[in-house]
This record gives C-alpha cells, sequence and structure tokens, in this order.
C-alpha cells in the first residue's frame, strides 16, 4: 500500500521531537496522532507560531503516547503487507517516525528503510510547485500537508501516465 506522510517536529539540531504525524493512503483514508511527549516550552518561535496553533485540544482523541503512535503506525503500514511511504522534503519526517522505534535496526519487519521524496521527483521530471494542486488548507499541519503530498503525488501520477511514462 502506499502511504503518504507528513510530520510536524520540534529539532534543535540535536534532536528531532514528534509533534504530530499523519499517514494519508492513496485511497484516501488517514491517519493522524499528536504526541503528548513533546513539550511546547522547549520548541522554538516558528514552530510556536506555525504549528502548535493547528493542533487540536489537548482533551482531543489524537494525543497519544509514542509508545501508542508506534503501534498505530506498525498496525496500520503492515496491514495490508510491504508500505511504500512518500512524503515532501521527507528526511526529517522520516526519521521521526523511525525514532519511534529507536535504532534503525529497531524498525518493525516489514518496514522499509527509506521513504520515496515528492521533491526529488519533482526535480527528477522537472516539475515545479507551481504545476501541482494548490495547497489550500493551512500548511503546517500534519494531516492536511499529508492529504496535499497524496494529492500531488496523484497529479504528478496522472501526468505522467498522459505522458506515457510510469510513476510505480
Amino acid at each position: 500500500m502506499r502511504w503518504f506522510l507528513d510530520t510536524e517536529f520540534a529539532e534543535d539540531g540535536t534532536k528531532i521531537d514528534l509533534i504530530s504525524l499523519a499517514l494519508v493512503a492513496e485511497p484516501g483514508h488517514f491517519y493522524y496522532a499528536c504526541s503528548t511527549a513533546f513539550n511546547p516550552k522547549l520548541v522554538n518561535d516558528w514552530v510556536r507560531d506555525n504549528v502548535l496553533p493547528k493542533l487540536p485540544p489537548r482533551d482531543a482523541p489524537w494525543w497519544k503516547s509514542r509508545t501508542e503512535i508506534a503501534d498505530d503506525v506498525r498496525d496500520i503500514l503492515l496491514h495490508d503487507g510491504k508500505p511504500e511511504l512518500w512524503g515532501y522534503f521527507a528526511d526529517y519526517d522520516w526519521v521521526a517516525l523511525c525514532q519511534l522505534y529507536g535504532r534503525m535496526v529497531d524498525l518493525p519487519k516489514g518496514f522499509p528503510f527509506w521513504c520515496h521524496d515528492l521533491k526529488q521527483l519533482m526535480e527528477d521530471r522537472g516539475v515545479d510547485k507551481d504545476a501541482l494542486p494548490f495547497q489550500t488548507t493551512d500548511e503546517h499541519d500534519a494531516l492536511n500537508d499529508a492529504r496535499w503530498i497524496r494529492s500531488a503525488w496523484l497529479h504528478l501520477k496522472s501526468a505522467t501516465v498522459a505522458a506515457s511514462t510510469d510513476l510505480r
């Protein structure tokens, strides 16, 4: 199954601290969670201004421990066989997801060891972001961003199919 990943995180140059994570499946169903473990007092001003206001209230059901998120993500991604993940500028998103399990070698059996990056595909194909569907919802909300990544990938796929070349 193909999944589109986005996270919001705080980082200080040595640590990537997961704030929220979203996975949107190619058919459109999704998973969203916010980590109860991150400390909002330790985030930088940019995260405070651009990410924290978009999080749901702390009493919403999306707030979970890192262990609960890790268990959910494992069960969701491995449910239908080997997952394929896509992100946009996904390096830190991928690390934030993998760190839910500890070291890279501790990833659940069946997980990939890498994430496809839409930005890299765009560069390889000479596609500018302006050629993709406009992101009509707020950026820096993991679920909205993951939905946009899916939309952008589907757009690239349909354009590629029209050009008679296959996009995985």
